[in-house]
């Protein structure tokens, strides 16, 4: 009788990257989709900017100053016959820019002073966190006003101020995930086995804030660019003439109600990416939602 062959059962297919359950839960968040989509056409302009633009943005032509929107210029001219359109188009790249930089600048810190006051508690605890907390104490727009008259207008101090104000959020969010895990039995055997303190923070405790800090980093982003178009509309950030849509709100002003163009489509263009990066945050955060 010939032996029968037994035949190994095939492999299971890995599950491919769409089929997690967050990912799952994000794609059918119809409202955070949208919102990556914005952003993901933001990025776009401002990649592709000199492309898009049918002018550089300071390009100057006096005799065509003040014109309405029209074929030749889609969001009409400002005041030196500048093009608003590529005026706008250019400012989404200052936006980024300058919505990101304050994110990671607070992200960073936030997270060191939230790993060390959750970990070691005591005294470096409470003197960290009564820090956060008078820094908590002040409206986030008029602290950042503060910062920015004690150091002087500048997109540079803008930045600076904006991710002062946004430490707190991120040290308070990992010290709270750090409450939480440092007596978890995979951190305690982290420790029976000599695992360094640092190690430890950072490839076991830590991960576990990655999904609070994502969602606060994308919420983050919005309010880094409406807190430095809001600086730059009152003259404290981006100097002239780099193009913003803070400073262009600003200037078109004064130009109210005959030129409207002039605030319209820069204001559109900040409600827009501000709105973008809510809906992407509160998508991560539904998709992140254990309950779900």
């Amino acid at each position: 009788m010939a032996d029968q062959a037994v035949q190994a059962p095939a492999p299971k297919a890995r599950p491919g990257i769409f089929s997690s359950p967050p990912l799952r839960r994000f794609l059918r968040n119809r409202m955070a989709v949208v919102g990556l989509v914005i952003i993901t056409l933001l990025v776009l302009v401002a990649v592709f900017a000199p492309v898009i633009s049918p002018a550089p943005p300071a390009a100057q032509n006096l005799r065509e100053r003040l014109q309405p929107p029209s074929a030749e210029h889609w969001f009409g001219t400002d005041e030196y016959g500048r093009s608003v359109f590529s005026r706008v188009v250019y400012g989404a790249r200052v936006s980024l820019l300058t919505g990101t930089i304050p994110v990671l600048v607070a992200g960073i810190i936030g997270t060191l002073l939230g790993l060390l006051a959750g970990y070691f508690r005591g005294w470096l605890d409470n003197v960290l966190m009564r820090i956060m907390d008078v820094l908590l104490a002040f409206p986030s727009i008029l602290l950042a006003l503060a910062i920015v008259g004690a150091l002087g207008p500048g997109l540079t101090n803008a930045v600076i101020a904006v991710a002062i104000v946004s430490i707190p959020e991120y040290a308070r969010i990992v010290r709270s995930v750090v409450l939480g895990t440092r007596e978890e039995e995979f951190v305690q055997a982290a420790s029976a086995v000599g695992v360094r303190t640092p190690r430890k923070l950072f490839l076991h405790i830590l991960p576990s804030a990655m999904g609070p800090l994502s969602v606060q980093a994308s919420l983050g982003v919005g309010f880094a660019i409406l807190s430095l178009a809001g600086l730059s509309f009152l003259g404290l950030g981006i100097q002239p003439p780099a193009a913003d849509w803070g400073e262009m709100l600003n200037r078109g002003r004064r130009f109210l109600p005959d030129s409207n163009w002039l605030l319209i489509y820069p204001g559109l263009a900040i409600s827009l990416t501000v709105l973008g990066f809510n809906l992407l945050g509160d998508g991560i955060r539904d998709a992140l939602d254990p309950r779900d």
